[in-house]
Parts: C-alpha cells; structure tokens; sequence
C-alpha cells in the first residue's frame, strides 16, 4: 500500500468517526424549538373529513396533501419563514400549518403579518405547556396508595372496575412495559415532532394511577384497573420539566376526539389557547370528559383547566376560592416508573389522574352521557358518586352530598 493510499483511507476513517460522534451532538442541535414556530390555519374543505378514519399522518391522498404543502412553502416564502410540517383537522375545518421563525424576528409580529393575508384563517404562536407534577423517588413497593384510604378503593372495584373504558393520556411516554402496565395500554403514539418515542417519568406515572393492574402480585393497583390506555405522547421529559407544546397536544387532542375516547385526561398547564380551545369544546360537545390539573400558580388554574366544560382537579384544598375544582389524592401517590420500578409522586397532574380513572368506573356503569362527581367541599366522595349514577353502595357513601347533588 502507498503512502498516499495510507493517509487517504485514515483519513475516511477519522472522518467516519467524527461523523459518528458528532451525530447526538448535532441531533440535540436540530431538535424542533416549539418556542420558536407559529401555528398557521388555513381552510380545509369540510368534504375531505371522512368520519371513522384513523388519521395517522394525513387525511385525504397525496394530490390534497401535495396541494396543501405547496400552498404552505408558498405562504413561508413570502414572509420569510420555514415550512416545518402540517396537520389537518378537517373536524375544526382548518388545515394546520407549522411554521419556523428565524431567531432574528419576533414570533408575534410573524403571527400578526401572516394573519393579514387572504388564505389563513388566524395564526398563532406555538406554546409551551408544563406538567403539574413531581416525583419523589422512594421505596418501589410503597404499598400506601391514599386512594385505598380515602377513596375505599377496593369496595369501589367491586362495583365497577373500568371494563371496556378507554381513557387517552395525554402526556409525556408511557413505559407499556412495564410489569404493572403491560396489556393495559391498548395503543402508544407519538406526536411530538423531531423526538423519539420513549418511556418517560410524568406519562408511565399518570398511566399507572388510572389503569395499573389489580391482583397481579406486585406494585399497585389503578383505580380503573380494567381500563384500557391510548398512549398520547405530546410531551417529553428535559432535566428538570416534562414539557408539551400547543401543535404537539393539539394533534393528540385531534386524534383522541376522533378515536370518540370517552375520558381524555390532561395533567398539565400553560397559556390559553385558540385551536386547543376549540379542540376541547368539540370533545365536550361530543360528551366526551377532559380532566385537567389545577395550576395553583395562575389566578384562573391555569389552560385548560380555566375552560367551562373541563373537570378541574388540584391536590389540596383551595379553602373555597374556586368552588368548581375538585379535590383529590395527590400527595406521597406510589405509582409505576419507567424500567419496571415505583416512585412516589405529588401535584395535581396526579389528582387529576385519579378523576380519569374514576370517570372510567362511571364510564363503566352509567349511562349518562355526561357523568357528575359528587363532592362536599371540593373533596370527591367517589362511593356517593358512584351511588348517584345509580349502583348500589356498599361503602360509606355521603347520602347528604348525593342528595344535594340531585337537587342541582
């Protein structure tokens, strides 16, 4: 071998190996930046909604979305802007268009120029939204779940349990392996863009409150162990938060809606939110029940819990400021953890997966388009509630806060 032929070959070598190591950097490099995008809607003619279809990429053939991607780039190059990807959402009547804001430009002002032009409909920032939760690692089979206390759990199973309930989780992934939630998670999507699926801390511990499995020996038990899951990952897991953005949770919003998911739960908080609104309000519409989690730090409870229609849930009482926000067990919960381990969690994300699986026992047993809680204070009385839907109650029920509930 000559000398030439020698340095040439190392050096491919050297720059394969560069190329290899520099890949997780330069990955982490060109991971999307919601912060950093606008929403963009346009009109999607009604007739391409076709009811009863799975949308899992795009609705219509290639000709539709090959026409609704040119008009995109056409609309990015006038203003001086980069087509990143589109979703449409022909319930809403709109086809969403997400698009990237160079770090030069203010992300508002983009919104309100391409606003003004003729073929949108409105426009607005991506937001960025936070779980309302915690973990606390501790030992995995802690075995004082506060429901089985306070709720009379295993006297609420005998009654009803969740069977043939499905509940979407909205939420950052869910571990579908693990011991405890293996067969429970009928489906695990992925909606978060430019980031892999994975098994993350807030979804697999949210899952494990409302569906882990009962009997099985080991962990603990959901509230509605029968209940069967739609993994929804709209949020991933940073350091220090698990976050979501609105184009992220409203392609997951859209799909639950459209798969008719009788309880969608939604344990996290950020800024209000014109397309998610209108999400939201087509599923209540539809009778289907959204559970979100109580923001303490916003004067309101923060979006989407602030939205009529929602069942808002925090884990401490609110000493009567908000008397239409339920209360539940949210403090030291055990719960499943990505890898087949337990930890215990804290804050209302957590309450509010409690409210989901008790929805799925009512789900279950009633009838009623639009199940009611009943409450005393805030604080749920699940035996009552479940009594006023009308089974039998064997537990401890509060006849008084079921009579007043029938008063309403």
């Amino acid at each position: 071998m000559t000398p030439n032929r020698a340095i040439k070959i190392l050096a491919m070598a050297l720059a394969a190996a560069a190329a290899a190591w520099m890949t997780p950097a330069f990955a982490q490099q060109q991971a999307p930046r919601p912060d950093r995008q606008i929403m963009v809607m346009v009109p999607h003619p009604a007739d391409h909604f076709r009811p009863g279809v799975t949308y899992a990429g795009g609705y219509g053939d290639d000709l539709s979305r090959s026409a609704r991607q040119r008009l995109a780039r056409k609309i990015a190059s006038q203003f001086g802007l980069t087509f990143v990807e589109d979703w449409p959402m022909p319930m809403l009547g709109v086809d969403c268009l997400i698009m990237a804001v160079p770090g030069d430009r203010s992300i508002a002002q983009a919104a309100n120029e391409v606003a003004r032009d003729s073929r949108v409909a409105w426009t607005e920032p991506v937001q960025v939204y936070r779980a309302q939760g915690a973990s606390v690692p501790n030992d995995p089979l802690f075995p004082a779940q506060p429901a089985a206390r306070q709720w009379q759990l295993a006297k609420l199973q005998r009654l009803a349990n969740g069977s043939g309930v499905r509940v979407a989780v909205i939420d950052s992934g869910i571990d579908a392996n693990h011991p405890d939630l293996a067969g429970q998670v009928a489906l695990n999507r992925n909606f978060v863009s430019g980031r892999a699926m994975a098994a993350e801390q807030h979804g697999t511990g949210v899952a494990g409150i409302i569906a882990a499995k009962a009997g099985n020996g080991i962990g603990l038990a959901g509230i509605a162990p029968s209940a069967k899951l739609l993994g929804l990952r709209a949020c991933w897991q940073t350091t220090a938060n698990t976050l979501c953005d609105s184009f992220s949770l409203a392609k997951a919003l859209y799909f639950a809606i459209n798969q008719k998911t009788p309880v969608i739960n939604m344990s996290l908080s950020g800024p209000d939110d014109r397309l998610l609104r209108q999400l939201i309000k087509t599923a209540i519409t539809n009778g289907e029940t959204v559970v979100a989690a109580f923001d303490r730090s916003q004067r309101d409870g923060g979006f989407p819990a602030s939205v009529p229609g929602v069942v808002a849930v925090s884990d401490s009482s609110l000493a009567g400021q908000h008397p239409h926000v339920y209360i539940a067990p949210g403090h030291d919960v055990p719960t499943t953890q990505p890898g087949g381990r337990w930890f215990l969690v804290n804050g209302s994300s957590f309450a509010a997966a409690h409210v989901s699986g008790l929805f799925a026992l009512l789900r279950q047993r009633s009838a009623k388009l639009s199940p009611s809680l009943v409450a005393q204070g805030g604080f749920i009385d699940p035996c009552a509630t479940l009594a006023y839907a009308g089974l039998n109650c064997e537990c401890s029920c509060a006849p008084g806060a079921a009579r007043a509930m029938l008063r309403r």
